[in-house]
């Protein structure tokens, strides 16, 4: 039962970093689409368009990010448990 509340985040870590990475992708292509609106070269709409993406992106995204970030700090520590119960085990300690 202690093992639920672990899973559940981790389920919905994958949906959380496809939103978020759709997002950025998205607000790329927003900019960059603006930019060639205004008949600036493709290439250089889209080098703009990350540029500007990445600090937009933190800001507007930011519940997500933290979301993700949360995800993966659980995953991480369930992998650090796991990871010392078979170092233990390998020692022969269990």
């Amino acid at each position: 039962m202690s093992e639920a509340p672990d899973e559940r985040p981790a389920s919905t870590l994958g949906r959380d970093l496809t939103l978020y990475v759709l997002a950025r992708f998205g607000i790329v292509a927003m900019v960059a689409v603006l930019l060639i609106l205004v008949k600036v070269p493709l290439l250089v709409a889209l080098a703009v368009g990350l540029v500007v993406g990445l600090p937009v992106g933190l800001l507007a995204l930011r519940k997500l990010n933290a979301r993700v970030t949360a995800g993966l700090a659980v995953r991480n520590e369930r992998r650090a448990r796991e990871r010392a119960k078979l170092r233990a085990e390998l020692r022969g300690e269990q």
